[in-house]
């Protein structure tokens, strides 16, 4: 707990028990006396708190009489805290009515009831910070609670995947492992009994999905992680086909970089120049590459020379795209 966290729960405990007596407000704080003081000292002193010592109650109280319009300022919520708040209050929102809508609108309430610790209304947070999601794509929903429900009862899946990469459906059995929501859509990480390796499955790709009684292989947690953790993005690979990309960002974008992360394991350097140099781990390059040329030409690829590579014969086929006329738009 915070020092201004301290202030609040010292102003809450005043007015919900009255007189607290030192020891009282210790225990419940979990400081030492002479931080309790500065505390109460600081309160006074500089937010005008009218705290006083009550000799014949034995405690601490909040004179009601001497600034009846006393108030803390509001407290407002950290970034993650806020954001926790509000994408919860979307997603349930976006549930369509089945097993949960009965208990959806309960935990609504007690969201708004928390929106409104901050010191405002809950509409007026609603309205005023908004959560954009980013290349969101549609769920099917109905795979997903079969999926959700064999991850968590450790059974066997058998489902029907559509493969958008190479535009081919099959049908396999999965041990499920583990579901990853990541950049707003869902996957789950699975065995595959059909390739005999780890794969990862985009649950909107599932075009059927039906539990098995037959418990599902288990697969330990560090080589999950070794395999779908190590390298950027959501694609898994080997551990041995594991490449360090070598990116330099111009001086103009690495204002932006340098407060960015790419990837918990990643390294980056500040040349004189104001360009930012930034290495980052992958197994495939696709995602990555999807990133780099977003960035247009304040990104270069300096190494591996194969990712280098490709980023440019991407980039070359993109500029024929635009070297000619666009189409004449069709008039029906």
């Amino acid at each position: 707990m915070d020092r201004t966290e301290r202030f609040y729960r010292i102003d809450r405990l005043l007015k919900d028990r009255g007189c607290v007596p030192l020891t009282g407000l210790m225990t419940a704080l979990g400081v030492s006396r002479a931080t309790l003081l500065r505390d109460i000292a600081y309160l006074r002193d500089r937010l005008h708190a009218p705290i006083v010592f009550d000799r014949e109650r034995g405690g601490y109280r909040l004179d009601a009489v001497g600034a009846p319009d006393y108030a803390l300022p509001s407290l407002w919520f950290n970034p993650s805290e806020i954001h926790a708040l509000l994408a919860m209050q979307q997603l349930l929102r976006s549930i369509e009515p089945g097993l949960l809508a009965r208990h959806v609108e309960p935990l609504e309430r007690r969201l708004h009831a928390l929106l409104g610790k901050g010191g405002w209304q809950p509409g007026v947070t609603m309205d005023r910070v908004r959560l954009v999601p980013v290349a969101r794509r549609l769920q099917r929903l109905a795979f997903f609670e079969v999926a959700a429900s064999a991850t968590l009862a450790r059974r066997r899946l058998r489902v029907t995947h559509h493969n958008r990469n190479t535009d081919q459906t099959s049908t396999r059995e999965l041990s499920p492992q583990r579901l990853v929501y990541y950049r707003d859509n869902w996957y789950l990480d699975a065995w595959c009994h059909l390739r005999q390796d780890l794969r990862s499955f985009a649950v909107d790709a599932l075009q059927a999905a039906v539990a098995l009684p037959d418990p599902a292989l288990e697969v330990p947690a560090g080589q999950l992680a070794e395999r779908f953790d190590a390298g950027y993005g959501i694609f898994s690979h080997p551990s041995a086909s594991l490449r360090w990309a070598r990116l330099r960002f111009s001086a103009w974008r690495s204002r932006w970089v340098q407060a960015e992360t790419w990837h918990p394991q990643q390294r980056s350097r500040l040349l004189d120049s104001g360009e930012l140099e930034l290495e980052v781990p992958y197994h495939d390059p696709r995602e990555l590459m999807g990133e780099v040329l977003r960035q247009g030409r304040d990104c270069e690829v300096l190494g591996p020379p194969e990712l280098r590579d490709r980023v440019r014969a991407e980039a070359a086929a993109l500029a024929a795209v635009y070297a000619g006329s666009p189409p004449a738009a069709s008039s029906g």
